[in-house]
């Protein structure tokens, strides 16, 4: 009995990430969202600050990556279960294209 309702908890707790709850919160996710919740805004100016100290290309890379992928989650995917061939086709131009940045800026600018 005490093993089902571990179960049952750790369910509970792991649903707030599924792919599409994750979706739907970037999705609603704008600039003043960022701004108004001090956790988000923190850790990304930490993170900022200790690229720009360390001058680390790999974690100003990273936050490239978060950000556009953000971005490009919140304009080109469609909330809710509408997902087709020809909605998905922005988003993964657009992954490629963050793809190539990151290739460039890894491999071939060294």
């Amino acid at each position: 009995m005490e093993k089902e309702k571990i179960i049952g908890k750790t369910q509970e707790v792991l649903s707030t990430f599924e792919t599409e709850q994750i979706i739907r919160f970037v999705k609603e996710l704008t600039v003043k969202t960022v701004f108004e919740n001090p956790w988000i805004l923190g850790l990304l100016s930490i993170v900022f600050f200790y690229a720009i100290i360390k001058r680390s290309k790999f974690v100003l890379l990273f936050l490239f990556t978060l950000l556009s992928l953000m971005a490009l989650v919140h304009y080109t995917l469609p909330l809710g279960n509408e997902m087709n061939a020809m909605s998905m086709l922005p988003f993964a131009f657009g992954s490629l294209g963050i793809g190539a940045v990151l290739i460039y800026f890894i491999f071939i600018k060294a």
